[in-house]
C-alpha cells in the first residue's frame, strides 16, 4: 500500500504542468533612443506567449513550439549534459534556445541541475513574423521557469533596452527609461477617446531587432543629450494627450526627429503621402507595424492599405491591452 502511494506521488510530480506567460509589445515612441537613456512609450498587447513545462523521463528537454493555429513550427531535443540540441527542425532557433538556457543556468546554478528531463511546449498567440515580441515573451517565460531576473537574461541573450520585457509583465501602457544604474517603469492611463481613429498595419516585413540596434550603435555618438531629452518629452506627451490633433502632431515630431538624427526616411513621406491622416513607424523602422491615425472611418483605412496589398489592419483596441477598458464585460 505504501509503495503504491509513493508511486502515485511520483507520477503526480512527473505529470504536473507549470505554466508561464508573457505578453507581446508595441513601441510607440522612443525607438533607438531608448537604448541611450531616452524615455519610451510602450504598450503591452493582449496577445502573448504561453509556455508549459512538464517533468519527463530521460535526461533531455523535449521542446515543441506552436503557432496560433496549433501548427508546430519548431521541435528539438536538448541534452541536459551540455544544453545543446541534438535533434532539431531549425538550427538557428536551436542554437538560440541553447544560448538562453545556458545563460539562465549561469544566472541560477540550481536551474536544470538535477538531471531529470522535461517536456516544454510554447504557444504563440500572434503571428511570429509580426515582431510583437516572440523572443522577449519567450525569455520572460524562461526567466520565470529558471527563477532569474528577466532583464538580465534578455540583456545576455538579445541585448536591447528591455522595454519589451517590461511589457511582457505589464498590466497596461507604460513609460520606460533605462539608465546605466537602473530601470524605471511607470504605468500610464492611456485610454484616449480617439482610440477608434487608430489602427495598426502590418507591412509584411519582419525586421531584425539586432540589426536595428547595430545601426543605432553606429550613429549614437552623434546624438546630443538634448535630443534624448526631447525624445523623452515627446514620449511623455504622447502617453498623456487627450486630443487626436495633438497626438498626431507628436507622432509627426517624433518621426521628423528620428529621420533627422538617424538618417532614416519617414515611411509616410516615402510610401504613403496621400494617406488622409498621420502614419508612425513602430519599433525598428522599415518593417513590422505602423500606426495609422485618421479622422476617417475604419473602412477608409482598411481599403487604403488593402489597395497596397497590406491586408493586416487591426483596430487599436483589438490588439492592445486596453480592449477591456473600451469594451467592459
Amino acid at each position: 500500500m505504501f509503495f503504491r502511494y509513493i508511486c502515485l506521488i511520483l507520477h503526480q510530480n512527473i505529470a504536473a504542468i507549470e505554466t508561464y506567460y508573457g505578453k507581446g509589445k508595441v513601441l510607440v515612441t522612443g525607438e533607438y533612443f531608448v537604448l541611450d537613456g531616452a524615455t519610451a512609450f510602450a504598450l503591452p498587447v493582449n496577445k502573448g506567449q504561453r509556455m508549459e513545462v512538464k517533468r519527463g523521463r530521460g535526461s533531455d528537454i523535449k521542446w515543441k513550439s506552436f503557432c496560433p493555429d496549433g501548427k508546430e513550427w519548431f521541435s528539438g531535443n536538448c541534452s541536459l549534459f551540455d544544453l545543446k540540441f541534438e535533434k532539431f527542425t531549425d538550427k538557428t532557433i536551436a542554437e538560440k534556445l541553447s544560448a538562453i538556457l545556458y545563460e539562465a543556468c549561469r544566472l541560477n546554478s540550481d536551474f536544470l541541475s538535477q538531471w531529470y528531463g522535461f517536456k516544454v511546449a510554447t504557444h504563440l498567440e500572434f503571428n511570429r513574423n509580426w515582431g510583437l515580441g516572440s523572443s522577449s515573451s519567450l525569455v520572460y517565460c524562461i526567466a520565470q521557469w529558471a527563477d532569474v531576473e528577466p532583464y538580465e537574461l534578455y540583456e545576455r541573450t538579445f541585448g536591447g533596452s528591455g522595454y519589451d520585457i517590461a511589457c511582457a509583465k505589464a498590466d497596461g501602457p507604460l513609460l520606460f527609461t533605462r539608465s546605466e544604474d537602473e530601470i524605471n517603469v511607470s504605468p500610464v492611463d492611456f485610454e484616449p477617446d480617439f482610440h477608434n481613429n487608430l489602427h495598426f498595419v502590418y507591412l509584411g516585413k519582419k525586421m531584425n531587432s539586432r540589426e536595428a540596434i547595430a545601426h543605432f550603435g553606429n550613429l549614437k555618438k552623434k546624438v546630443q543629450r538634448s535630443v534624448i531629452e526631447e525624445v523623452s518629452s515627446l514620449s511623455k506627451l504622447c502617453a498623456t494627450t487627450s486630443q487626436l490633433d495633438d497626438f498626431c502632431k507628436i507622432l509627426q515630431q517624433t518621426e521628423e526627429l528620428v529621420e533627422k538624427e538617424l538618417k532614416l526616411p519617414r515611411i509616410q513621406k516615402s510610401e504613403f503621402q496621400d494617406f488622409e491622416g498621420t502614419i508612425k513607424s513602430l519599433g525598428a523602422w522599415g518593417g513590422d507595424f505602423i500606426l495609422a491615425a485618421s479622422l476617417l472611418p475604419t473602412d477608409y483605412v482598411r481599403q487604403y492599405f488593402e489597395k497596397r496589398n497590406l491586408k493586416t489592419v487591426i483596430p487599436f483596441s483589438e490588439l492592445t491591452s486596453l480592449e477591456k477598458a473600451f469594451h467592459p464585460a
